[in-house]
């Protein structure tokens, strides 16, 4: 969590701040469902994003489930 968070600040969130709660939650909702899942790769995911590493897990689970 420490390190979601330092790449959060130093990623993302203005250095100025934000003009108020909902802007801030909407930008904030933005980076973790857009880029950070998304785009961002992750060294423990073999540069993968979340979502892509996720994907590549469940379809070798599912075919390794179908034979099984």
């Amino acid at each position: 969590m420490a390190r979601f968070f330092r790449s959060l600040k130093s990623e993302w969130i203005l250095q100025t701040g934000y003009e108020s709660f909902n802007q801030a939650k909407a930008a904030i909702i933005n980076y973790l469902m857009g880029y950070y899942s998304q785009v961002r790769p992750h060294q423990h995911n073999e540069s993968l994003p979340p979502n892509a590493a996720e994907r590549k897990y469940w379809a070798v689970y599912n075919a390794v489930a179908k034979f099984t």
